[in-house]
């Protein structure tokens, strides 16, 4: 998807569609996929850098090794604004979340990921 990558560590087939575990990252100073909300719950845990994660209306620079609980329905965002590639695992729930990333794909394909600013 552009500068941004994500990998599936658990997907419905193992969890039988309870939850999905994706790691995500992404290259310095990129935004993420913009503000968005749905119902399932996303757990945010910071694997390397510092990711700015939106939960509500507040954004939180988060450093590696921090967990953020963004509850379902909540508008919510990421991005990496700053020099060094950054990463998340993410915990949907329930899922599945994964059967979804075709539409997403497309979506980055056709709006590719801006500059991201502090």
């Amino acid at each position: 998807m552009g500068r941004i990558a994500a990998v599936f560590k658990a997907d419905e087939a193992e969890t039988a569609s309870r939850y999905s575990v994706s790691e995500w990252w992404l290259e310095p100073h990129t935004q993420g996929p913009g503000a968005h909300s749905h119902p399932e719950d996303d757990l945010f845990y910071v694997i390397e850098g510092v990711m700015s994660i939106r939960a509500g209306d507040e954004w939180h620079e988060c450093p590696k090794g921090s967990f953020v609980l963004v509850p379902g329905g909540t508008v919510h965002d990421f991005e990496n604004r700053g020099a060094v590639r950054a990463g998340v695992l993410n915990f949907s729930a329930p899922g599945p979340f994964e059967p979804a990333m075709p539409e997403i794909a497309a979506w980055f394909a056709e709006h590719p990921p801006q500059d991201a600013t502090a």
